[in-house]
């Protein structure tokens, strides 16, 4: 396993749909481990293939407390199969946008039938702050980020934001 560099918005590459996985072999499940050593070195409870550089539908996640056993998982290929009609808010944020946080509003309940990493598909019933975190992450996978639910003028400034760090990190 590796540590993998993330993305930091605006890239063109958060903004591409991704390619599906033909099937789960050994680099995709590299892959996975290594999704997984960089969203809990981050630290984070989510991460898409496309945060660091790979195009390809898949995503890791890890909603368990900081006190609970951690419970990863790795989901290839998503796509969301039903949603309630009842809606959360939760104040998101993004590995690829550091320290920038907004409210959003999304399905309070989705289910998603994926692929795991034996290749079986799976679908799974996903609610609160799992059902953001899945839908956040499939956002990435059709190359949409959290920013995009905001108004323009946030999303202008959370952008300048960004811009302006990555320019001081190139500086390092």
């Amino acid at each position: 396993m590796s540590l993998r560099p993330i993305l930091i918005h605006p890239d063109p590459r958060l903004k591409k749909v991704c390619a599906p996985f033909e099937g789960v072999d050994s680099a995709a499940r590299r892959l996975a481990d290594d999704m997984l050593e960089t969203m809990y070195d981050a630290p984070g409870i989510g991460l898409a293939a496309p945060q660091i550089g790979q195009l390809q539908r898949m995503f890791v996640m890890d909603c368990s407390s900081r006190e609970e056993d951690a419970e990863p998982m790795v989901l290839i290929n998503p796509v969301v199969t039903w949603k309630s009609d009842e809606l959360n808010v939760y104040e998101e944020g993004c590995l690829s946008i550091p320290e920038q946080y907004e409210e959003v509003t999304r399905p309070a309940e989705v289910k998603v039938r994926f692929l795991d990493l034996d290749g079986v598909m799976v679908e799974r019933r996903f609610c609160g702050l799992s059902a953001t975190c899945v839908q956040h992450e499939i956002d990435h996978l059709d190359g949409r980020l959290f920013i995009d639910y905001l108004s323009r003028i946030k999303r202008s400034m959370i952008t300048k934001k960004m811009k302006k760090l990555k320019a001081e990190r190139a500086l390092l």
